[in-house]
């Protein structure tokens, strides 16, 4: 399991940058909406790999058949 991180970077003029990094899926616009909404407006949004990556879940079963003869 990977590390949750937010990063904002705060230039002079006022511009802030968030990253996320370790939420996969589109979720992470869940966890910053709140942040985005007391930090302004959103300029630009440019999405990571792990935005459109998708969650595996894998599960295996197995079957098992015998047959007999009559010999």
């Amino acid at each position: 399991m990977s590390m949750e991180t937010l990063e904002f970077v705060i230039y002079p003029d006022g511009r802030v940058q968030e990253k996320v990094t370790g939420i996969v899926g589109a979720s992470c616009t869940e966890v910053t909406t709140a942040l985005e909404a007391q930090l302004g407006q959103v300029v630009t949004r440019e999405q990571t790999s792990e935005y459109f990556a998708q969650t595996v879940h894998q599960t295996a079963a197995a079957t098992a058949q015998a047959t007999f003869s009559d010999w």
